[in-house]
């Protein structure tokens, strides 16, 4: 069975990358299974840029195939923001109710109408080499809403309104975040890709 590290010390954003792998073909590790996993800067511009930093130094450190991904809101109100940031736009990473507290106060006194917002995933593929093998991008598209409802999910779901459903992520809940999302997007192009690559790695393994 392929080995395959996910790239993320995220335990929620561990469990969709797992929920949205195929089980039967792919042995899924996380980081924490790993002391000699570091944490990587962050430093790209773009999803893209730290998608493939988090797999490709990863991928050599540990010497295995890493599957890392990038994702994150950006809201056209406030040209883009919190973008790259989206983890930390209040300062400190990973602390979701200051950053949906900060995203609230700049969006104070936006009508409905121009809260227009979208989630972005850029997921990319390292081998144990550091080279990118596969990459891919998923988007979806919302309003930020006044106020938090629901409290499923993580991040900035309580306040992403998906207009279809006239209800937040928060509480839509997994089953439909899992069909619709901009990771599982994302996942649903990387995949098969994924099991191809697999299967090409798999038949020169059984040829050598």
């Amino acid at each position: 069975m392929f080995e395959l590290i996910l790239g993320t010390g995220n335990a929620k954003k561990l469990r969709e990358l797992e929920m949205l792998l195929p089980s039967e073909a792919i042995r899924v590790r996380a980081l924490s299974e790993f002391s000699a996993a570091i944490e990587v800067d962050e430093t790209g511009s773009t999803f893209a840029e730290n998608a493939a930093l988090k797999a490709c130094e990863q991928a050599v450190n540990l010497d295995a195939w890493v599957l890392a991904e990038d994702s994150g809101l950006t809201v056209d109100a406030l040209k883009g923001e919190p973008g790259v940031y989206s983890a930390r736009y209040a300062g400190t990473h990973g602390d979701d109710e200051a950053n949906n507290d900060k995203l609230l106060r700049e969006l104070e006194g936006v009508p409905t109408t121009q809260r227009s917002a979208a989630f972005h995933c850029h997921a990319c593929l390292s081998d144990p080499q550091g080279n990118v093998q596969l990459t891919s991008h998923g988007v979806c598209r919302g309003v930020i809403a006044a106020e938090r409802s629901g409290g499923e999910g993580f991040g900035y779901d309580p306040l992403f309104v998906i207009p279809e459903y006239h209800k937040t992520f928060g509480q839509l809940g997994m089953a439909v975040k899992r069909a619709i999302s901009h990771r599982s997007q994302a996942m649903r192009i990387l995949v098969p890709e994924l099991m191809q690559l697999i299967g090409k790695i798999e038949a020169s393994g059984a040829s050598n």
